[in-house]
């Protein structure tokens, strides 16, 4: 029987009992940091395209990293600005890269913060694509050697988890392999399983100054319009050794969240992209919408789809905000 015997606004009156009665929650524990680090000293370069958001020498990336583990961030991920891009992204191999320095500035000031490192080459190359080059050709094979020597690096220099994002075939089972090899068997791997070849990445590429300079991602990333591929691909990452899975974006693509949930029983991860972000920003900065709760909205409906960890460029914010008086 339904109304009037079951009144479902019963359990809405009050604000404990709303809270007593709720699904979902955050918890700063959710939260993984994006940051870019480039290179100099005492270097915060804003972000136009990103309010907020900044690209941090190491000294300011370190201070950010502790500030970040004070209000309860369990993660950081690092993108590199590199002083120099080649073809094949060498300065991204580098063990004493840019990354590479920040994951050991970090580990060295802040122990207790897990450093994950962004494994792809497009942040390092002068054409700005994922991958090694040929006639106009993003060639996977020839790729998947730069990404080991590329994961190994950050492993030698102390990353407590890599993340590979460039959406080569087979590049799951080549790293965990080279990894294995190199004695670092115990390091996961945070595998882009899902990533899809979206419009929402423009502000990171602005960013980390890596939009291809020819032609587009398409032919690597995935098409937006293909559940059932991104299922095919989670599946193989699993199959080649992936530890955390991840999808990416989030809010355009919560389908594909909720399916992966119901599918797999490996930790599930979620990249609330730049654009998402940026969105959300511009439309505060025009008094169209509070910015605070569409920011925890927006991230309660990536957890409530099933999301375990959630990379997010609110992170610090968020964190602030859940910790503080209710």
């Amino acid at each position: 029987m339904g109304f009037p015997i079951h009144r479902l606004r019963r359990l809405r009156q009050q604000e404990p009992l709303r809270r007593m009665v709720r699904e979902t929650h955050l918890s700063p524990a959710d939260f993984i940091a994006p940051l870019f680090v480039t290179e100099g000293q005492g270097r915060r370069e804003a972000i136009e395209s990103m309010p907020g958001q900044c690209r941090l020498s190491l000294d300011l990336l370190v201070k950010e990293a502790v500030e970040l583990r004070a209000v309860g961030i369990p993660a950081i991920i690092l993108f590199g600005i590199p002083a120099y891009k080649d073809d094949r992204g060498s300065s991204g191999l580098d063990p004493n890269g840019i990354v590479q320095r920040a994951v050991k500035a970090v580990k060295q000031e802040v122990p207790e913060l897990m450093v994950i490192t962004d494994v792809c080459i497009d942040e390092y190359t002068s054409h700005g694509h994922c991958g090694i080059v040929r006639d106009g050709k993003i060639l996977n094979d020839e790729t998947l050697d730069c990404l080991t020597a590329m994961a190994r690096t950050h492993a030698e220099a102390g990353a407590d988890m890599v993340a590979p994002s460039d959406m080569m075939d087979g590049r799951v089972a080549a790293i965990r392999r080279a990894l294995d090899r190199a004695g670092f068997s115990d390091l996961p791997i945070m595998a882009y399983a899902a990533k899809f070849s979206s419009c929402f990445y423009a502000p990171f590429r602005d960013a980390a100054f890596s939009t291809p300079h020819f032609g587009d991602r398409q032919s690597y990333q995935m098409d937006p319009a293909n559940a059932r591929e991104a299922l095919r691909e989670i599946d193989l990452d699993i199959k080649e050794g992936a530890d955390i899975i991840m999808v990416k974006p989030a809010l355009p693509y919560l389908d594909i969240i909720a399916t992966a949930r119901r599918r797999i029983l490996l930790p599930l991860a979620a990249y609330q992209v730049s654009g998402e972000y940026s969105m959300i920003k511009a439309a505060a900065q025009a008094g169209w919408l509070d910015e605070s709760r569409a920011m925890m909205e927006s991230l309660l409906a990536i957890k409530r789809a099933g999301a375990d960890l959630i990379l997010t460029y609110f992170a610090k914010d968020a964190a602030q905000l859940l910790r503080s008086p209710q």
